[in-house]
């Protein structure tokens, strides 16, 4: 049993927490709640023996292993994956070492003499020892765990150094599986893990046969996962008996019980004082006075309510309209050398909609959203926007490139609109920064801060297609719920890259995966949905791929791919029946709404030329076309209104079917 004995972290005069103590009992799966800078990581690293409490300990039995994977700062060069991660055996490969060392000196040795029996001995212990520890179950394991991890085979032999951080976290991550140590503290352990691999790490750790104490702010993993939370606010730390979803449910309970008791102690209070004052000057009261004074002496106050911490938000700019169109990818096809991402790919958005897009990292999700924003071109295939479609793209490549010499501050305005740049400092407030923490310079923010920069940058300009790619990767769970709330109120178009389940669920309405080997699939449903449909087949490819990986039991059936194949086509067939021919209706009139605004353009400049205005008759007659185009825009303009009212109506039927 590991044992947190009245544990104390201050910096200055700023109380991290105070006085906390726990246990974690084998098996046990815990969850530190709370935003960023609360504490959480800091307590972690007291636990794993990183930093020094200032006041209080931390105990464990004999021979207790703790293992601990910190949220950056790992980088790992000069071995391969395969002999780095064999590393997790250590003690395992020192007792064969041992052994084949001990068995070279036993021949030596006269099997007659006292030398010999001795070491015969000590050979025969180390045997039982690393027979306990099964070494023909190493590579086996080894296997297992990278390529639930996301390895490939042929990434076996690469140098570590070749890997870059988000992997470099991933062979952490497996070693720390393969040590199996009695408690296991994870911080974050999802930032960098795609799709399929957070479903495996998900799974593993229900299975781990140790404790897990974990900080994450993906909930639905807490959620499936932990069955009591720490959490830090204000200097404390509170525990409760739950997953996350009972701590917000629980806290707010607590926190309304102890309002009432504190108002109830001040009425108490209250009155006791009025009884006082009233009396104080009557003989015949004096013995109850007194008596009440000693009363109110001896009353422990309960502390007032603390104020919830504000809860910022924001609103995205009010996103120009675009046509009904925003983007399609027309039998496209893109190759890098003789490596083909996707071939003969149709995929098509329009106004409103609102797509998760997943799959395995390397799978092709990076190179769809700079395809489908136009940042790079098909090698073969057509891309095109809608009428008037203004494209924002935030990726975590963008964080790299902003000036190291401006301040966050700076950074943020110079991209804003009129509007956002006077509400700057409030948005940067929803995403972690605050107070003096705008005016740092870029240049001395850690990559995460970066990140964020990068992020709000993106949000405060005016655009009716965001493309995001892991925007929540860096986020406190507060700073998602902004995010979240902002983008379910957007008007525009949205494609978001992410394996954050609770964060998508409510936003998403079709899901787009991508998946080496295969051409990309689309859901009609957000991830839980998308998760439900694949559960049979990627439980069947987590058994081949593999092999003995632990699984949690799931009540989902395997899908019945025919049933589902059949309502597919319906689906198709609904679509082309009563949902093309509208579309079709208003792409033409969008075109022909460009056309008339191009006419009218071009004869308002004329009317104001020397030539015309010199000329009645001329002037005249530009003066009737220009009227004539305006009463066919309007016409037009009308008729486009109700096209798409009349598409959106037929889409949320279908969507619904």
């Amino acid at each position: 049993m590991l044992s947190i004995q009245n544990l104390r972290v201050e910096y200055g005069a700023r109380v991290l927490f105070s006085d906390l103590a726990f246990a974690v009992q084998p098996r046990e799966r815990i969850a530190f709640a709370g935003h960023n800078g609360a504490g959480k990581s800091t307590l972690m690293k007291c636990i794993a023996g990183v930093i020094e409490p200032s006041a209080g300990a931390v105990t464990a039995p004999k021979d207790f292993r703790i293992g601990y994977l910190p949220q950056e700062g790992i980088h790992i060069s000069g071995r391969t994956l395969w002999d780095e991660t064999l590393t997790a055996f250590g003690e395992t490969l020192e007792l064969q070492k041992k052994i084949e060392r001990l068995s070279a000196e036993l021949g030596k040795l006269d099997p007659r003499s006292s030398p010999y029996a001795e070491l015969l001995e000590d050979i025969g212990g180390l045997e039982l020892r690393l027979e306990e520890a099964d070494p023909s179950r190493m590579k086996p394991k080894v296997e297992s765990v990278l390529q639930g991890l996301g390895f490939k085979r042929s990434d076996f032999e690469r140098d570590c150094g070749e890997f870059s951080g988000g992997w470099q976290m991933r062979i952490a991550m497996a070693k720390l599986f393969l040590q199996e140590p009695e408690a296991l503290l994870l911080d974050e352990p999802t930032n960098h893990l795609d799709i399929d691999s957070q479903r495996w790490v998900e799974q593993y750790l229900h299975a781990y046969p140790g404790a897990i104490l974990i900080i994450s702010h993906d909930l639905a993993l807490l959620d499936a996962l932990c069955t009591r939370t720490i959490a830090f606010h204000h200097g404390r730390a509170e525990e409760y008996a739950g997953n996350y979803s009972y701590y917000l449910k629980e806290s707010v309970h607590r926190k309304e019980i102890h309002r009432r008791r504190y108002e109830a102690q001040q009425k108490e209070i209250a009155e006791t004082k009025r009884f006082i004052d009233r009396f104080r000057a009557q003989a015949n009261k004096a013995s109850q006075v007194q008596s009440r004074i000693k009363q109110l002496d001896k009353v422990e106050l309960i502390p007032p309510p603390e104020q919830d911490d504000a809860v910022m938000s924001f609103r995205f700019p009010q996103p120009p309209a675009s046509g009904h169109l925003v983007a399609r990818l027309d039998s496209v096809t893109k190759a890098y050398g003789p490596l083909t991402v996707f071939s003969g790919f149709n995929f098509e958005i329009t106004r409103g909609e609102k797509f998760a897009v997943v799959g395995p990292n390397g799978a092709g999700k990076s190179t769809f959203c700079r395809l489908i924003t136009g940042a790079e071109d098909p090698s073969t295939g057509h891309h095109e926007f809608g009428q008037k479609v203004q494209v924002s793209f935030f990726s975590q490549n963008h964080a790299d490139e902003l000036d190291p010499e401006k301040t966050v501050l700076e950074t943020v305005e110079e991209t804003a609109t009129r509007e956002a740049a006077g509400q700057a400092r409030t948005i940067l407030g929803c995403f972690l920064f605050r107070g003096d923490d705008v005016f740092k310079k870029v240049g001395v923010l850690s990559g995460g801060e970066r990140s964020r920069v990068a992020l709000v940058r993106m949000l405060v300009q005016p655009a009716n297609f965001l493309i995001l790619d892991e925007p929540t990767n860096h986020l406190d769970v507060q700073s998602q719920e902004v995010l979240q709330n902002a983008l379910r109120d957007y008007e525009g178009t949205v494609l978001i890259v992410s394996h954050n389940r609770s964060f998508l669920d409510p936003l998403v309405t079709k899901t787009l995966e991508f998946r080496p080997g295969h051409p990309p699939q689309l859901f009609a449903g957000n991830i839980s949905y998308y998760l439900e449909k694949t559960a049979g087949d990627r439980d069947a490819t987590t058994t081949a791929g593999t092999g003995s990986a632990p699984k949690a039991s799931t009540s989902s059936s395997p899908v019945n791919r025919k049933e589902q194949k059949r309502r597919e086509a319906e689906l198709r067939q609904k679509r082309a029946k009563l949902l093309k021919p509208l579309e079709n209706e208003l792409e033409e009139l969008e075109s022909k709404i460009a056309e008339l605004e191009g006419a009218q353009a071009t004869l308002t400049a004329a009317l104001s030329s020397e030539e015309i205005a010199a000329d009645p008759d001329k002037l005249q007659q530009a003066g009737h076309a220009v009227q004539q185009i305006t009463e066919k825009l309007e016409t037009s303009y009308s008729r486009w209104g109700e096209l798409s009212d009349e598409v959106e109506k037929v889409r949320l039927k279908l969507g619904a079917s």
